[in-house]
């Protein structure tokens, strides 16, 4: 075995090691100098703004996801129109039943998406084109997302101090089970550690844009001149499309750190969990062998270092295993920095890192398998 490791073991393992600070060090830089904070003692927003609230068979997440949204602070225009999308649970219901005759709240009775739509898009389009004629901010907002009561005065305020059209601040994301503390903080973990921010912020390059659909906020006008979700309506990334219409329209884009102002608790067990990351997870990618690509450079970084220390270990090469355990500590310090910037737990789940990369790989096969034998959907309706 110790055969096996040298001779060409030291540089490749070296360039291993320096691969995985290099990155941990970028994760670093995202965290604390790039990534946005909005304040959470905000100003009174001066401008009428409306709240767009898709659901579709949520009648049991939206009661503490409307309070939320009645008793926001500081936004004296809001408004609030909430899409029932051909529920079959009384989600409507629990609507009137939260918001009684308070004036702000406006339910709409959605329609099937039509031919080349898919239904989250069309969803958040019929809102978007029922909103108040004189909002100039409009807040897009899941089910499974509770805001505090600054939050929509705070997103707005950073959205207009960051002279974008688009601001994404990311929840916090609650998680329960062993598959959410194994999968969820992958979300915040990659784009804090590949996505150079200020980069993507300043470029007007479509392909350099990321978004989370779970609490968006975007200009109005700007979103009118990308098309809004019409230019979107066939995209099963609705919101990383959107962002990259603002971008062609001529827009820019923002990331933030929204652990202060939201939480969401996306899923509530692994069969969630597992389809609805194999959903999204093909187009996340691309063509497949980008995808094999990817998986296969994250397995090498993040799962290979514990299993070359263990080896080294096992092989009496002391300074293999060194260097193995360093790259898993720093693999490890990247999530550690990701959960501490965000809100979100790092002990002792960052230390199963590799065991989370492993899971995302599988994922990521399930998703394009599903999909190539055209069996992908979501709440009833196919996806691809």
């Amino acid at each position: 075995m110790t055969v096996l490791l040298a001779p060409l073991a030291p540089l490749a393992l070296l360039a291993l090691l320096i691969a995985v600070a290099a990155l941990t060090g970028h994760t670093w830089l995202n965290a604390t100098r790039w990534l946005r904070r909005p304040t959470d003692r905000p100003d009174d927003v001066d401008e009428i703004v409306t709240v767009l609230l898709p659901l579709r068979d949520e009648a049991t997440r939206v009661t503490p996801c409307l309070r939320a949204l009645l008793a926001q602070r500081g936004v004296p225009g809001l408004r609030v129109v909430v899409l029932d999308d051909g529920s079959t649970d009384g989600t409507a219901d629990v609507v009137r039943a939260v918001a009684g005759d308070d004036p702000r709240v406006t339910l709409l009775t959605g329609v099937a998406p039509p031919p080349g739509w898919l239904g989250k898009p069309h969803a958040c389009w019929q809102l978007a084109t029922r909103a108040d004629p004189d909002a100039t901010a409009l807040v897009f907002v899941d089910a499974d997302v509770v805001l505090a009561p600054h939050a929509v005065a705070a997103a707005v305020t950073e959205l207009r101090a960051a002279r974008a059209t688009l601001l994404s601040p990311y929840p916090r994301i609650v998680v329960a089970t062993a598959g959410d503390r194994l999968v969820q903080p992958l979300l915040q973990w990659l784009w804090l550690t590949f996505l150079p921010l200020r980069a993507m912020e300043r470029s007007s390059r479509p392909s350099l844009a990321a978004a989370g659909g779970q609490f968006l906020v975007v200009d109005r006008a700007g979103y009118t001149a990308a098309g809004g979700h019409a230019a979107v309506a066939d995209k099963i990334l609705e919101d990383v499309e959107l962002a990259r219409a603002v971008k062609r329209a001529g827009g820019r884009i923002a990331l933030a750190d929204g652990s202060r102002l939201a939480t969401c608790r996306m899923y509530d067990n692994w069969p969630q969990l597992r389809d609805g990351y194999s959903k999204s997870l093909w187009a996340s990618f691309g063509h497949p062998g980008a995808a094999a690509a990817v998986v296969a450079a994250l397995l090498l970084l993040y799962t290979a270092p514990p299993l070359i220390a263990l080896t080294g270990a096992a092989a009496g090469a002391p300074r293999v295993a060194a260097v193995g355990l360093a790259a898993y500590v720093l693999g490890v310090a990247g999530r550690v920095l990701t959960a501490r910037a965000t809100g979100g737990r790092w002990w002792p789940d960052a230390l199963a890192h590799p065991v989370s990369v492993v899971v995302l790989g599988w994922l990521t096969l399930r998703s394009y398998h599903l999909r190539k034998r055209r069996r992908l959907t979501w709440r009833g309706r196919p996806v691809s």
